[in-house]
């Protein structure tokens, strides 16, 4: 049962968080889950079901994170399970090709016109960092132009004014980083397209998230895709169309499809995995055979295309192409944010389907300086007030909330009740 009240006991998870900081590096192994955004400790997850997480003393939230994004049609999805217990049972990796990725690829290929050819990773980072060499490869041009809190990944080269973790954690270009990596790294604002227009300029490559996802969610302005497009046709670079988050999210084709831009490489992770580590990037086939082994641009991966990322990305992707799929997410997503909108709280809301992110403060957010410039000490403690009523937002101002297919009124009611509770708490 989903709780509204303050959980009255959260005993295992210190515990636990205690352990992990002596074996683990700030007790945990991805910056942002230590919650020091929001100023707590960690809670530590226990298991989930559909729209439910529980932590490890046994306290229910309604889940806005859904893994920060793959858990579309819900935790613990009975078809992905059933399909995972039979990958198991034929083993975990095999280091050689499977039946399995080719039909996770021509399930891809025929959702996204603009890919002709794909080749799987582990990671979105990895697909990144892939898709970045193969855009140099092609163009024999070494520039790369980036947004201003636009993330891709840990990716050295990209690591310069990138959001997600590193804007929660106040380090837009790591420590780490060499002046050389970023070198060739040309930043301008996200949604400013005469900015991008003349850095693309002898550039092989744009990467851009079609909508951002790591500064909050902020979508495109109109034409700003189209102008992008326009601009690589004109200088001859590439457009790369980081779709990790929007990817199978945002609709089937993702954000290439809901806005009708069409990428040169298009990035994918998150739901083609369906809630196991994955990974891919693709395009057309003059470009993808460019890559090894056609071609001389190396990139490979042990674990790459693995069968039960393959399995589990299968069953999803199956249960997206069920009719009404994207259109309850919408509603799903829609009822959210009036949810928020109605609470009274100081906010505007960016929302682009199932994904959405409540900024505090009275202005619009169409870039990277609106969305820092918000009020994150408000959201932080809004945050910690609905934790404490049993809902689980983003532990970041600077991430998406993710609806599932399975939210309805029974999380909604309960997520009502809650932000009124955090609300109420947070203004006193």
């Amino acid at each position: 049962m989903i709780r509204v009240t303050a959980p009255p006991v959260q005993t295992r998870s210190a515990e636990l968080y205690a352990r992990a900081r002596g074996v683990l590096v700030g007790g945990v192994n991805s910056p942002v889950r230590a919650m020091r955004a929001i100023g707590r400790d960690p809670l530590f997850i226990d298991r989930a079901e559909g729209t439910t997480v529980w932590d490890a003393d046994g306290n229910a939230y309604v889940d806005y994170l859904a893994s920060w994004g793959p858990a579309i049609t819900g935790h613990a999805d009975p078809v992905v399970i059933r399909d995972l217990g039979d990958a198991l049972a034929r083993g975990t990796s095999y280091g050689a090709p499977t039946e399995r990725e080719v039909r996770l690829a021509e399930v891809v290929i025929g959702a996204f016109p603009s890919i002709e050819r794909l080749r799987m990773t582990s990671s979105g980072s990895e697909a990144v960092m892939g898709a970045v060499r193969l855009a140099r490869a092609a163009t024999r041009r070494e520039a790369i132009v980036k947004t201003e809190g636009g993330y891709h990944g840990a990716v050295d080269g990209l690591l310069a004014q990138a959001g997600s973790g590193a804007t929660t954690l106040g380090v837009p270009t790591s420590p780490g980083v060499t002046a050389g990596a970023t070198a060739a790294t040309r930043l301008v604002p996200y949604n400013d397209l005469h900015a991008a227009e003349a850095a693309l300029e002898g550039a092989a490559a744009i990467i851009v998230e079609p909508v951002a996802g790591n500064m909050g969610v902020v979508p495109p302005a109109p034409g700003y895709l189209e102008g992008l497009r326009a601009a690589c046709d004109r200088t001859g670079a590439l457009l790369i169309l980081d779709e990790v988050i929007t990817g199978f999210r945002v609709a089937r084709g993702g954000a290439q499809a809901l806005y009708g831009v069409r990428a040169d490489l298009t990035c994918l992770g998150k739901v083609i995995g369906g809630g196991l580590p994955v990974g891919a990037f693709g395009g057309g086939a003059d470009i993808m055979g460019v890559l090894a082994p056609e071609g001389p641009c190396y990139q490979a991966g042990t674990l790459s295309g693995n069968p039960l990322a393959t399995t589990a990305g299968l069953a999803v992707l199956s249960r997206l192409a069920e009719p009404g799929t994207y259109e309850r997410l919408d509603e799903g997503g829609a009822r959210l944010e009036q949810i928020i909108l109605d609470s009274g709280a100081p906010v505007t809301v960016n929302r682009v389907g199932s994904m959405l992110t409540p900024f505090f403060t009275d202005a619009q957010v169409t870039d990277y300086a609106g969305a820092t410039a918000c009020d994150t000490g408000m959201y932080a403690a809004v945050a910690r007030g609905l934790l404490a009523r049993g809902v689980y937002p983003p532990p970041s101002q600077f991430e998406a909330w993710f609806v599932s297919t399975l939210h309805g009124d029974r999380e909604f009611a309960a997520t009502a009740a809650a932000l009124a509770g955090a609300l109420e708490e947070a203004v006193a």
